[in-house]
């Protein structure tokens, strides 16, 4: 994993909410649709949960709110305490701590009836030595019968086209208008391409434009079904947005 994974969460804390619409609404719709996920593969629940790769508490944050026992962990210090600090505001239960997905097993204590991965946060891990320790320390984490949950960009669909931009999102709420959009510039490979994305908003009349870099692996379905069954995971199962209600496909497999 790059180091310019760390800075990049570390500079974004601040301003993650910036990049939704509406992010309060993000955190209902996406804990609506991940916990409707997890009670189909768990029960009814309530359950234990760990979410590996937090950020500001997107995810931790809507599952924690339906009654889910929640812990947060993320390797960015600054995201894990913007994310508590939103727990706090919003009175919502949670626990946090900064952990690496590759070293979950030594850096988090306990079990859980699933770990999650939201966000597109897989594909930091650049090499297949990292992405083996991630999902070895994952399962390490997950009780017998636990389920990992994962969503992440649709590389295989992607790799066909290799975008190098998305359209500018422009946002205008209380905060002021903003625009927010993605340039990718891919390696000559395909295998990974470096990731800016700008955030310009408008201060008494003047545009401030802040860019901010990372590195992604563009990572094949069956690139992490192979790590996942060599983690010893079985009934790996992707779900497209269309089945799913997710933004991103979505994957689940059982330890």
């Amino acid at each position: 994993m790059a180091d310019s994974v760390l800075d990049f969460y570390e500079q974004l804390a601040g301003d993650y909410h910036l990049i939704f619409a509406d992010w309060r609404r993000s955190i209902s719709r996406q804990g609506e649709v991940l916990d409707r996920l997890l009670r189909a593969e768990l029960g009814s629940g309530p359950h234990a949960l760990l979410d590996a790769s937090c950020g500001i508490g997107t995810q931790a944050l809507g599952l924690a709110s339906r009654g889910h026992r929640v812990h947060a962990t993320d390797l960015s210090p600054a995201s894990v305490q913007r994310a508590a600090h939103e727990a706090s505001s919003l009175g919502v239960p949670l626990t946090t701590g900064v952990a690496d997905l590759r070293t979950l097993d030594t850096q988090v204590p306990g079990t859980f009836d699933a770990v999650l991965s939201c966000d597109n946060a897989l594909p930091h891990l650049l090499t297949d030595e990292d992405l083996r320790a991630a999902t070895h320390a994952v399962s390490a984490k997950l009780r017998s019968g636990g389920v990992f949950l994962a969503t992440l960009r649709d590389y295989d669909k992607l790799l066909e086209e290799k975008p190098h931009a998305t359209q500018p999102q422009v946002i205008d709420s209380p905060e002021g208008r903003r625009i927010v959009f993605q340039v990718w510039d891919w390696a000559e490979d395909g295998r990974t391409y470096a990731f800016s994305l700008f955030l310009v908003r408008q201060r008494g009349g003047l545009w401030e434009t802040t860019e901010r870099r990372t590195v992604y692996r563009a990572l094949r379905r069956a690139e992490l079904d192979a790590a996942l069954g060599a983690a010893g995971f079985t009934h790996i199962r992707w779900y497209p947005p269309e089945d799913s209600g997710f933004y991103q496909p979505v994957v689940t497999a059982r330890r």
